[in-house]
């Protein structure tokens, strides 16, 4: 099997692990801050040890470097005097830029994408989830196999030197697509299920909500609540990965299936939406999403545009939305309550998740929208 250029884990999980040097450039960004604190989450959610956090503002990307040269010698000076064994941006790099950073970091340079992937890596706990994470890995590396490859470095094309080396990455390029290739047919497979159990309950008149939102915004507390399930949820970024599926009773006479699914974030990048895309068609075929939004969060206008942008990339972007505030615990003097548009349906709903305070409203929101005496069932293919 090849040798992979990029671990599974860019991160040790040894208490004494290398450290880390972080960089961020403003390239003219209006929420610069909202976005650099979201990026120390992430990095401080895979356990790094930051040595350095090193910031500054560029009209554009530098084409060899994405940094100027003076940046350049700044993040050098702070990996030789850290002893620094990665640099993470929080930016996407391309291969070439990577390259050119390594070389001239002496050390590991990683990008957002690399960054998020290897959370994912390591929160994935489904089979179905490690297979999807695989993937999106494998993709993403295929752009930069050739970092892997030290040894061509010295080999400039020299008589008899040049052909092996070329051998040897085009041996691992087919090895690599050819495990891309069987990840995306198991995956099919998944898929498959899942269109099996969809279609039953679509049979079943069965409506489905689908929990959306930013990453870290009370998903899985929110239905821990509502449906006293027991989904791993935690203070941080992507706690949840594995889509979980529970049925709830709103009156004697009507059920429904709320389903917990993933978080977003700005700059999802590709390879993960078109990884996860078996994941997110239950919320492309959801009767209804509830987009739940941290109320206590400064930026959250921007943050719920980010989540409308991805659910236009899955195509789910006509479901009906039911916008429910959540963290309201968090706020000063905010009570639970409902708002409603001109027509009298409930378009918002305010409550707290962590507290309970609201739930009831939220019951009452799911009982107007599925009625106990409607059916749901929709045509089967």
């Amino acid at each position: 099997m090849f040798d992979r250029p990029d671990s599974n884990a860019a991160f040790s999980n040894d208490e004494n692990q290398d450290a880390v040097v972080l960089v961020h450039m403003n390239l003219n960004e209006l929420a610069f801050e909202e976005t650099h604190e979201e990026f120390l989450e992430l990095v401080n959610s895979t356990g790094a040890n930051i040595a350095a956090d090193i910031t500054g503002k560029r009209h554009r990307p530098d084409a060899k470097l994405f940094v100027g040269s003076g940046k350049a010698d700044e993040i050098g000076l702070a990996v030789e005097a850290n002893h620094a064994s990665l640099v993470i941006f929080n930016h996407e790099l391309s291969p070439s830029q990577e390259r050119n950073l390594e070389q001239k970091l002496k050390c590991r340079v990683l990008g957002r994408t690399g960054l998020i992937l290897d959370i994912f890596a390591r929160r994935a706990r489904s089979h179905e989830g490690k297979l999807q994470v695989e993937l999106a890995q494998l993709q993403h590396m295929s752009t930069r196999l050739v970092r892997g490859w030290t040894h061509l470095e010295r080999q400039k094309g020299g008589i008899g030197l040049r052909g092996p080396g070329e051998t040897q990455l085009e041996t691992d390029r087919r090895l690599l697509g050819a495990r891309i290739k069987s990840l995306k047919k198991r995956l099919d497979k998944v898929r498959s299920q899942r269109d099996q159990g969809r279609r039953s309950r679509q049979r079943s008149g069965t409506p489905v909500v689908s929990l959306v939102g930013y990453t870290n915004v009370g998903k899985s507390t929110l239905f821990n609540k509502m449906t006293s399930a027991e989904v791993y949820a935690d203070d941080r970024l992507f706690a949840t990965l594995d889509p979980t599926l529970r049925r709830l009773r709103l009156v004697d006479t009507q059920q429904l299936i709320l389903a917990d699914t993933v978080g977003f974030i700005r700059q999802l990048p590709h390879d993960l939406v078109e990884s996860f895309s078996s994941t997110l068609e239950e919320t492309r075929d959801a009767e209804l999403l509830l987009h739940v939004v941290d109320a206590a969060a400064v930026d959250r206008d921007e943050l719920m545009a980010h989540v409308d942008d991805v659910l236009n990339q899955i195509g789910a972007q006509d479901v009906p939305q039911l916008i429910v505030y959540n963290k309201i615990d968090k706020l000063d003097d905010a009570q639970p309550r409902l708002e409603r548009d001109q027509h009298g349906e409930i378009k918002r709903l305010w409550l707290s998740a962590h507290t309970g305070a609201g739930l009831d409203l939220l019951r009452q929101a799911l009982q107007e929208y599925f009625p106990a005496d409607e059916p749901y069932a929709q045509p089967v293919n």
